[in-house]
C-alpha cells in the first residue's frame, strides 16, 4: 500500500458517516427510536475513528530520531488498534447497553417514517463508501480473498474501512428490521432487539480488528512472496553463496527490516567481503523497495552446523539461557 494508506478510502467513509449520523439523530429526535439513537452514535464512533487513522498516517510520516531510529510506522498500527476500542466501547457497548433499555421499558414507535427514510438514505451513502473502499482495496489485493486481504494487509486502514463499512450496512438492514416490525407490530421491543443486535455486530467486528492490528503491533514478518523475492536477490552464487537464515520485521505498513546471515567464500579478502554485503544490499533493495533498514551477516557455510538447524537460545522470545534448569 502507498503511504497514503487508503486516504480517498477513509475521507469518503467519513464524509459519508458524518452525513448519515446527522440524519440519524434526527430520526431519533422525532420518533424515539434507540435503533435510530445506536445507529447515530454508530456513524458518529465511526466518524471518530476516520479521524483517527488520518492522524494516525500523518504522526507516522516523521522523520526518524535518536529516541526512535527506526522512525514512527508503527504509529498506523497504535492508531488502528485504538479504533478497535472506541468500536467496540462506544459503539458496541452503547448499542447493546440502550437495546436493552428498550427491551426492558418499550414504546411505541412515533413517525416510523422518519427512521426508515434515513435508514433508506444512509444505506445509499454507505454504499458509496464501501464502493470507494472496494475499488482502492481491489489494487492491492491481487488474488487473495477479501478474508485473506484482511489478515494479511501490512497497513491497517482500508481492512479496517472495509470492516466499518460492511459492518454500517448490516447494521443498517437490521435497523430496518427492528423499526419496521416495531411500526407493523406497535410493539417497541423489536426496536430494542434491532439495537441489540447492532450492538453484538459491533462488538464482533471490534474484536477482529482487535485481533489483527494486535498482530501488527507485536511485529510481523513479510510476507512469503516478499521473502521469496529477498531470498533470491541476496544470493548471486559468486560472492554471496547462500542464505544461512534470516529474519524480517514490518517496522511500519512500507518500512521493512531484514536482518540475515549469509555465506562468503572463506579465502574472500575483508574488502570482497565488504563489496559482497553492499552488493547484496543493493539488490534487496531493488527488489523489496521496502526494505529500508538491511543488517547482512557474513559467515562460513557449514553443513554440520546447517544440519543442528536454528538455536532456540538465539530466538528473541524463546528459552531463557539463565532461567532454572538451564
Amino acid at each position: 500500500m502507498s503511504a497514503s494508506g487508503g486516504t480517498k478510502a477513509i475521507v469518503a467513509a467519513l464524509g459519508a458517516n458524518l452525513a448519515i449520523a446527522a440524519s440519524k439523530f434526527v430520526a431519533f429526535a422525532f420518533s424515539g427510536s434507540s435503533s435510530m439513537l445506536a445507529e447515530g452514535v454508530h456513524s458518529l464512533a465511526d466518524s471518530g475513528n476516520q479521524f483517527l487513522l488520518l492522524i494516525g498516517g500523518k504522526r507516522a510520516q516523521r522523520e526518524a530520531t535518536p529516541q526512535h531510529p527506526f522512525g514512527y510506522g508503527r504509529e498506523r498500527f497504535i492508531y488502528a488498534f485504538l479504533v478497535s476500542i472506541v468500536l467496540f466501547s462506544i459503539g458496541g457497548m452503547f448499542a447493546i447497553y440502550e437495546g436493552y433499555e428498550k427491551i426492558s421499558h418499550p414504546h411505541e414507535l412515533e413517525h416510523w417514517y422518519w427512521p426508515v427514510g434515513v435508514l433508506l438514505f444512509a444505506v445509499v451513502a454507505e454504499g458509496f463508501s464501501f464502493r470507494t473502499a472496494i475499488k482502492e482495496s481491489s489494487e492491492l489485493r491481487g488474488s487473495l480473498s477479501w478474508a485473506q486481504f484482511i489478515r494479511r494487509a501490512k497497513a491497517p486502514e482500508l481492512p479496517v474501512v472495509l470492516l466499518e463499512d460492511f459492518g454500517a450496512l448490516i447494521g443498517l438492514v437490521l435497523a430496518l428490521l427492528g423499526v419496521g416490525l416495531a411500526a407493523l407490530t406497535g410493539d417497541g421491543v423489536w426496536d430494542g432487539i434491532g439495537t441489540v443486535c447492532i450492538g453484538v455486530l459491533l462488538v464482533c467486528i471490534a474484536l477482529v480488528l482487535a485481533a489483527e492490528t494486535k498482530s501488527l503491533l507485536l511485529g510481523e514478518a513479510a510476507g512469503l512472496d516478499v521473502i521469496k523475492r529477498i531470498e533470491e536477490a541476496t544470493v548471486d552464487g559468486d560472492t554471496v553463496t547462500g542464505l544461512i537464515h534470516m529474519r524480517t520485521l514490518h517496522l511500519g505498513p512500507e518500512e521493512l527490516l531484514v536482518a540475515a546471515k549469509i555465506a562468503v567464500q572463506h579465502d574472500d579478502t575483508a574488502t570482497e567481503v565488504a563489496n559482497a554485503i553492499n552488493a547484496a544490499e543493493a539488490r534487496i533493495r531493488a527488489a523489496v523497495p521496502i526494505a529500508r533498514v538491511i543488517y547482512l551477516e557474513p559467515d562460513i557455510y557449514s553443513e554440520t552446523e546447517a544440519a543442528k538447524g536454528p538455536d532456540p537460545e538465539a530466538t528473541p522470545g524463546g528459552p531463557n539461557p539463565h532461567a532454572a534448569g538451564h
